[in-house]
């Protein structure tokens, strides 16, 4: 790892390392809902399942917003996931 030299190299290695640590937790509480819809599925709750999936969809059009993920990335996933829970019917 290089070591910045410049004041403003400094400040945007900072910068860099706290964009990165807010990011990687905005894509980890993606995953988390995720799972959690896919485990309220798996026992059959579809109304736990909804109620998580608007705030799954919220979190990824945020994230999609600011190019955490990709905005197609993150309208195939919601399109996806409300496959699945129109399914379990």
């Amino acid at each position: 790892e290089k070591l910045a030299n410049l004041k403003s190299s400094k400040k945007d290695k900072r910068r860099s390392e706290k964009r990165n640590i807010r990011n990687s937790q905005k894509r980890s509480a993606i995953r988390t809902f995720s799972k959690n819809i896919f485990i309220c599925l798996k026992e059959g709750k579809k109304e736990e399942a909804s109620k998580l999936f608007v705030k799954y969809t919220s979190l990824l059009d945020k994230a999609a917003k600011t190019n955490i993920v990709n905005k197609k990335n993150a309208d195939r996933n919601k399109s996806r996931m409300a496959k699945r829970i129109s399914i379990l019917k």
